[in-house]
């Protein structure tokens, strides 16, 4: 039987490569964020191939991993568990200073539970750094007006499924987009379990974002003619922001454990 091997005795050496599952600009992105904190302890969940872990490791902090597929995983000297984020994680609760979770949350039936179970294994004034598909920004409400669906979440037909099924076999969940959560679902279930959002943030900017600035000063006009009070308790003022609105693929949300569960 195989024991967990920890972080002193790291080497990132592997036989090969990880590969990077997120596009490096959503890496370089949490990056940026992460190196702004006094290094601790972090979960990277769920971890692929441990092309972010690495980047982090490297950054200093105690990085520790979990996958559904464990088996997966390419980094030495890296402590990975198996572990469902739509079930309990395999740690104790108040165990991490730091959570990223990056391409997770859009591919598990029900990512309040994950939401839940990062609260739990997180400690108060702990941080998490999660992604989601930007399904709000302007070109992809055009793709939802038109299509019926945006780029990020395609009608799983029984021919989609079947394609990605003979691309990974078991492992499926890996490919497969099942929850069309947005800013304002991920919002909710964030203050939920006891999270406050801290700042949003972009992967990079669509290059051809300027066609639609017409649409946009229409949408961000009305959102100003809407009663204060509205504005505010439909969270307009980050609905109609430039993270969100004009932003790239992938929205990045930093929040902050503050409290119990509401």
């Amino acid at each position: 039987m195989q024991t967990a091997l920890h972080h002193d005795e790291l080497t990132l050496e592997s036989r090969i490569a990880p590969k990077a599952m997120a596009h490096e600009a959503i890496y370089d992105t949490v990056l940026g964020i992460v190196r702004s904190f006094t290094v601790g302890k972090l979960l990277d969940v769920p971890a692929g191939e441990g092309a972010l872990a690495a980047q982090l490791l490297r950054a200093g902090f105690d990085v520790h991993c979990c996958d559904l597929y464990p088996e997966i995983f390419r980094l030495r000297g890296v402590d990975i568990r198996r572990g469902d984020m739509g079930s309990k994680l395999p740690y104790e609760d108040s165990s991490f200073d730091y959570i990223t979770c990056i391409e997770g949350l859009e591919h598990i039936e029900n990512p309040q539970q994950a939401i839940r179970e990062f609260s739990r294994v997180l400690k108060t004034t702990g941080h998490l750094i999660v992604s989601i598909p930007n399904i709000l920004n302007i070109e992809e409400r055009f793709k939802w007006l038109f299509h019926g669906y945006t780029s990020h979440f395609k009608p799983l037909s029984r021919e989609h499924v079947k394609s990605a099924r003979s691309e990974f076999g078991e492992k499926i969940e890996i490919a497969l987009h099942v929850n069309a959560i947005a800013y304002s679902e991920l919002r909710y279930s964030l203050e939920k379990c006891g999270f406050e959002v801290a700042k949003l943030y972009r992967d990079k900017p669509k290059s051809h974002i300027w066609l639609y600035w017409p649409m946009v000063a229409l949408i961000r006009l009305i959102g100003n003619m809407t009663p204060a009070q509205k504005r505010r308790e439909r969270w307009t003022e980050a609905l109609q922001s430039d993270e969100i609105l004009l932003g790239g693929n992938t929205l990045i949300v930093h929040a902050v454990k503050r409290g119990e569960l509401s």
